[in-house]
This record gives structure tokens, C-alpha cells and sequence, in this order.
């Protein structure tokens, strides 16, 4: 048993890592080079309509590019109120790290374009319609956000490769470190099939969302440990039972919107942002979008269906 778990685990950081790696080596040097800046210009225009200041940008840009932990040092270095911070707290939440965890969707057959463009659009909606209820004015942030790095031509090689090596072998390591014990724990789960009661327990509220119980233990995965780690799940949860391509969408639906909700909600609460407040818009929002995405997915087929029959 024990055996089994472990090497599941390594099986999945193997898989993981390979997307990883790359993703985190390639942002790393992007950000010696101008792109970030680049990023910020072309997303300024929008961020009045979000009710934030145009230095504001960066911080999603760095959050969406990066992770959650670059776009919040991002905010430490501008003077935001309140309404700012949590408006920019909602929409990192529900896209953040899109390179990596788009890759990763990828790697199991979806569309990166329709992940992006649901967690994209779902960050614009949210921060608009906060900022409507908020009331919140448009204002110059006093700070600026000044690029820390040299670029690429200005540092040394050995820097360079340092810093790449560095952060791809923490990237493995950090994955490994959730992952391995992760799927250590859910083969003895299985073995002593605690799954299945489990599965059971959650079942009517993954049937509403359009899934089956196959989908309880990536779906809880994915909400406690992360995106990244509750794909690994479901890819080794299709090579024993396979999910059909629409039950895996409606999974990484729900997941792209609310997943990590402990890390990524606690990660907020220095910057005074209240939890449940935060916690409450992802969870809304997964189990609407996912629901609706469910029934139109549901529809069409239908209606498809009886285009056919009729033929």
C-alpha cells in the first residue's frame, strides 16, 4: 500500500514537473527583459474600469504572469484603499499563475484559450461589478512601481543561470513536497475505501454541477491543495476510471475559480482583506459558472441530438 502511494506520487510530480519547469524558466527570464513593463502599458487602459489607478496594473500583471506572491508584493509598493486592495484580491484570486496552470489544463486535452478566457473574464466581471457596489473612486496612487531587476544583457550569465536553476528546482521541490504525500494519502484512502463513502457523501452536489462521484476526490483536491495539484489527481483519476472531456472541463471549471482556498486566502489577510468576504465571491462564482456551464453543455447536446434523430 504504502509502495503504491509513493509511487503514484512520483508518478505525478514526474508528469507535473515536466510542465512546470519549463513555464517557470521561461517567466524567469522574462522578467529581465522588458515584457513586464509591456504587459502593464496594454492592460492600463482597463483598470478604470475596475475602479483601480493605472499603477494598479502591475500588480495583475505580475499576479496573472507570475503568482499570487508577486502581485501582493506588488501592492505593498503603492498606496491603495481599501476597496483597491480587495478588488485586486478578488481578481488574482480567479487568475493568477495563468502560464503554468494553463499548461497544465492543457496537458490534460482542454483548450488553454477557453481556462484563460474564464478566468480572465471572470476577474474583469468581478472587479467591475465590485467596484459599482463598492462605490469605490478612482485614484492616483501616490507610489510607483519601480522594476527591480536588471535585464537580461546586464547581468551576468552565471546569475542568469543561477537564478533559473534556483527557481525551477524549488518550483519541483515545492510540488513534490504537496503532491507525493498527497497521493501517498489517497491510495490508502482507496485501499481502505474511504473513497467511496466519500464519493457517495458529495455526490448530489457534483450531480447538480453536472458531474459524477468520479470527480469528489480531484474536485477536493483542487480546493484545498491547488490547480496544479488537484490536476495531478484528476490525471491519475482518468488513467484509472477516464472522465469524459466535458465532465473534465465542468471539473477545472469549478477548480481555475476556486481552488487552494486556504493558502490563497490566508496569503490576503495582511493586507487587510477580509477572508470570508473572499472565500464566499470564489465559491459563489465556481458553483454558478460551473452550474450554468453544465446545463448549457447539457442543452446543446440536446438540441444536437435531436437535430439528428430528425435527419
Amino acid at each position: 500500500m504504502m509502495g503504491r502511494g509513493l509511487l503514484s506520487g512520483l508518478k505525478t510530480t514526474w508528469t507535473l514537473g515536466k510542465i512546470v519547469v519549463p513555464i517557470t524558466v521561461i517567466v524567469t527570464l522574462l522578467k529581465h527583459t522588458p515584457v513586464i513593463e509591456w504587459i502593464v502599458w496594454l492592460f492600463a487602459p482597463v483598470m478604470s474600469f475596475v475602479g483601480l489607478p493605472g499603477e494598479a496594473a502591475v500588480v495583475l500583471a505580475l499576479g496573472w504572469v507570475l503568482n499570487l506572491y508577486a502581485g501582493i508584493g506588488a501592492i505593498f509598493s503603492l498606496q491603495l484603499a481599501g476597496p483597491q486592495i480587495f478588488i485586486l484580491a478578488v481578481m488574482m484570486s480567479f487568475a493568477h499563475n495563468l502560464f503554468v496552470e494553463t499548461a497544465v489544463a492543457r496537458r490534460m486535452g482542454l483548450s488553454g484559450a477557453i481556462v484563460v478566457g474564464v478566468r480572465i473574464g471572470t476577474a474583469l466581471l468581478s472587479g467591475a461589478s465590485l467596484h459599482l457596489i463598492l462605490g469605490n473612486e478612482i485614484t492616483s496612487a501616490a507610489g510607483s512601481y519601480q522594476h527591480a531587476t536588471s535585464y537580461l544583457w546586464q547581468t551576468p550569465i552565471l546569475d542568469t543561470a543561477g537564478e533559473v536553476l534556483l527557481t525551477a528546482f524549488t518550483a519541483v521541490w515545492q510540488l513534490a513536497l504537496i503532491v507525493i504525500p498527497l497521493m501517498f494519502v489517497i491510495q490508502i484512502l482507496k485501499e481502505l475505501h474511504v473513497l467511496d463513502k466519500l464519493a457517495h457523501g458529495t455526490h448530489p452536489f457534483l450531480r447538480w454541477l453536472g458531474m459524477s462521484e468520479k470527480a469528489a476526490i480531484p474536485m477536493l483536491a483542487g480546493i484545498w491543495f491547488g490547480l496544479a495539484y488537484g490536476a495531478g489527481v484528476i490525471l491519475e483519476a482518468t488513467r484509472e476510471h477516464p472522465l469524459s472531456k466535458r465532465e473534465m472541463y465542468l471539473i477545472i471549471t469549478f477548480l481555475v475559480l476556486c481552488h487552494a482556498v486556504v493558502e490563497d486566502t490566508l496569503l490576503f489577510l495582511p493586507l487587510g482583506v477580509n477572508g470570508w468576504y473572499l472565500l464566499a465571491i470564489r465559491l459563489v462564482a465556481a458553483i454558478v459558472v460551473t452550474a450554468v456551464l453544465a446545463r448549457i453543455w447539457k442543452a446543446n447536446r440536446g438540441v444536437q441530438n435531436a437535430a439528428n434523430t430528425s435527419a
